[in-house]
């Protein structure tokens, strides 16, 4: 973006730019004007990637019980978001984020998915469901997320004789292993792992990048486990505040297949193993 084009969009004159490591798609910088005020802009793609994020993050803002960057303009190639410096987490900052992310959860819809499709990292997430699928979780989950993947990996070469027959596998058995989970569909972040949230100046939790749809809570969370997860206080918190239901533990690797899915299609053949065993805990 040229500097007249910022200028127009801030209404100051910008000053000062740094770049900000850390992020595998995106061009990252925090843009200083003259004024002393600080903005955060994230350009390099063309494909309405930014768009949809931005979106997303105005969704989550619905719910007003976490800290969202706020959105201040946003284009095809670009989205300017509200500077938000980081700060040291408090004392009880994951039984806080625990709970604040259990009260997120509480705030849904009347069908599963999203307005529009969206992205979970540099893949495409198929939200527009059709009627039949947006009101049948497992139905909406095979075919917008697992299915969906799964093409891709065909596409990718991927997709050997032992993943398609699991796969296969799989399908017979979605909707027994999601029984007895129903709930209304929840606004879930998408896409919430240790480098998708932050902390603030005042020691509090900060969501960011997501890939929003509404959708079963257990997705979310089953996310934030894909890395090693997060602490035992967030998950108590969450709990206490908006109890799961039981057979969590069971159900939890349909939903991490998805995000390991994803991560094979996108970074290659190492993450295979990992999603041959999650399909084996599964049939």
């Amino acid at each position: 973006m040229n500097k007249d084009k910022l200028a127009a969009i801030l209404g100051e004159e910008p000053v000062g730019m740094s770049s900000v490591g850390g992020g595998c798609i995106a061009d990252s910088q925090i843009i200083s004007t003259r004024s002393g005020k600080k903005i955060f802009l994230k350009q390099g793609f063309c494909n309405g990637m930014f768009e949809k994020e931005a979106h997303g993050l105005q969704e989550l803002t619905m719910p007003g019980v976490i800290r969202i960057p706020e959105v201040i303009d946003k284009g095809d190639d670009y989205l300017v978001l509200e500077y938000i410096e980081v700060g040291t987490r408090k004392k009880d900052f994951f039984e806080d984020f625990g709970h604040r992310f259990a009260k997120l959860h509480q705030y849904s819809a009347h069908k599963f998915g999203f307005f529009e499709d969206n992205f979970i990292g540099s893949t495409p997430q198929k939200n527009t469901a059709s009627d039949v699928e947006a009101a049948d979780w497992p139905l909406f989950f095979w075919n917008n997320r697992l299915l969906f993947q799964f093409r891709l990996a065909e596409k990718n070469g991927y997709a050997d004789k032992q993943l398609t027959s699991l796969i296969s596998k799989l399908e017979t058995r979605l909707e027994d292993i999601l029984e007895n989970s129903e709930e209304p569909p929840a606004l879930l972040h998408g896409d919430l792992w240790s480098g998708n949230y932050m902390t603030d100046a005042s020691g509090n939790p900060v969501l960011i990048d997501p890939a929003v749809y509404y959708g079963h809570r257990e997705a979310d969370l089953a996310m934030t486990k894909l890395f090693g997860g997060f602490s035992k206080n967030f998950y108590d918190a969450y709990n206490e505040t908006y109890p799961l239901k039981p057979g969590v533990e069971k159900r939890e690797p349909v939903y991490l297949l998805y995000h390991v899915l994803n991560h094979m299609n996108i970074f290659g053949s190492a993450y295979y193993g990992q999603a041959v065993q999650l399909l084996k805990q599964l049939i």
